[in-house]
């Protein structure tokens, strides 16, 4: 199996108003996007060809919103997934999908 493209743990994953996971992961490996929880559990998957993903200004800085399978989902990464001297996770997660086929919204 190939490395993951892009991979978070720690995330705060909402279907909008309702909160899915505190400590969910979301991983970008061969093609596909998965959200799960801690315990590692899919909440959903798709290929990234099908997901669109973007920055809203109305979001923290460490929200993304992304669409998968027609459900909007609410992903905050936060600091822990922040490497010294690297880019920001939200950042890292939208050029993963872009570099993958996915589309920005």
């Amino acid at each position: 199996m190939s490395e993951a493209e892009f991979s978070a743990s720690g995330v705060r994953i909402e279907r909008w108003t309702r909160s899915l996971t505190r400590a969910g992961q979301v991983v970008v490996k061969d093609g596909r996007l998965a959200l799960l929880t801690s315990y590692g559990r899919e909440i959903d998957s798709a290929p990234v060809t099908t997901v669109s993903a973007g920055k809203r200004w109305f979001l923290a800085a460490d929200s993304a919103v992304a669409r998968v399978n027609g459900v909007r989902y609410r992903l905050t990464m936060g600091q822990r997934n922040r490497r010294p001297g690297g880019a920001a996770p939200v950042r890292r997660f939208l050029e993963a999908l872009r570099r993958a086929g996915g589309r920005r919204t």
